[in-house]
């Protein structure tokens, strides 16, 4: 015999001795029995429960690193050695300018250096045997300087003349081609590490302090919501937009395996909790014309208390209603409650008896 089948026994059973005692003329209150009788129901506590809620976002990504490139001199493009799509590690030359005046200019200031640190070296022996005086030693070594600074300066610009790969990554399309001239406003190709993806979402004010740095969240492509993906929380903002009463989220994917694109609008799923209600068994809620509600049970009489139902779950109820913690609510039982009826808990007694039947 089930635990389920034996409970409703014993309520039946309780119903029937009631039932007999007030047709029965044995006692001198057995005429007014019906004002007096209680129902035997089954009560179950009120708990208070944090709300799961499942937010949903749609998230922008973006790559882990990402620059458009720019040249920092004005020149005529000598060489492009760039493919659309193409894996480059860092430092390798994307495009070559035409260097062959500053490479003059680089020789020009390498004769320039060389001319002053023969001349200080003379200076600096003539000064022991009083040939040359000190001054003039001085303003060799501050020649000798300027001369090392223009050298310098020559050899950065002729470095700028060659666009390289600032990190590793992958190369986008370029329209450039040998002969072409540009300059430091002319954009010349995208590079982006996409070794990972950083996908930035919204999310309501009233989650604030639930999402932390490390956090997993699931994500999934737009255009393929089954595909669900694991990311972690790597940034928070640090207010709110007065606005749109949201705050930003930016979460890190990994994408070794190169499956998404930078860009990718991704579907995001939060896993978080709302405000605290009062938690029922699925069993005492009940429906009429005016919505739901349950039975409350307060000095042994039956109190109809309307609810809003707010959550599911599993066999049990988050509402919104004024049923304080620990307060009973009928759970089995309902089909006979009418509002001020005189009702007895039998919950112990029935607990008792199962514990006996075990």
């Amino acid at each position: 015999m089930s635990n389920s089948y034996f409970l409703k026994s014993i309520i039946i059973a309780t119903s029937a001795v009631w039932m007999l005692a007030a047709c029965t003329d044995e006692t001198p209150l057995a005429k007014n029995a019906t004002s007096f009788k209680s129902e035997p129901v089954l009560t179950q506590a009120v708990k208070m429960h944090q709300q799961s809620l499942s937010i949903e976002a749609v998230g922008t990504s973006r790559a882990l690193k990402s620059v458009v490139l720019y040249p920092r001199i004005n020149g005529i493009i000598e060489s492009v050695n760039i493919q659309a799509g193409e894996y480059v590690e860092q430092g390798k030359t994307l495009i070559q300018l035409d260097a062959s005046e500053q490479l003059l200019l680089l020789q020009q200031a390498k004769i320039a250096l060389e001319d002053a640190q023969r001349t200080k070296q003379r200076f600096q022996a003539a000064v022991g045997a009083g040939g040359v005086t000190q001054s003039v030693l001085d303003e060799s070594n501050t020649a000798l300087a300027s001369t090392q600074v223009a050298y310098n300066r020559a050899k950065v610009l002729l470095d700028y003349h060659q666009i390289k790969a600032p990190f590793t990554g992958h190369l986008g399309i370029t329209q450039l081609d040998p002969g072409a001239y540009i300059n430091t406003q002319t954009p010349l190709v995208s590079l982006d590490d996409r070794s990972a993806l950083l996908i930035m979402f919204e999310v309501a004010e009233a989650f604030y302090g639930q999402l932390k740095s490390g956090q997993k969240i699931a994500v999934a492509p737009w255009q393929n919501a089954a595909q669900v993906v694991q990311a972690s929380v790597v940034d928070i903002d640090s207010r709110v937009d007065p606005q749109s009463r949201t705050f930003t989220v930016q979460a890190r994917l990994d994408n070794t395996q190169d499956h998404f694109r930078p860009g990718m609008s991704f579907k995001v799923t939060l896993n978080l909790t709302g405000g605290e209600y009062p938690l029922v068994p699925e069993t005492a809620l009940q429906w009429g014309g005016d919505g739901a509600y349950v039975w409350q049970i307060q000095d042994q009489h039956a109190k109809r208390v309307p609810v809003v139902v707010v959550q599911r779950i599993k066999g049990e109820i988050l509402v919104e209603a004024d049923l304080p913690r620990g307060s009973l609510v009928v759970k089995e039982g309902i089909q006979r409650m009418r509002e001020g009826m005189q009702v007895k808990d039998v919950t112990a007694q029935v607990q008792q008896r199962l514990l006996g039947h075990e």
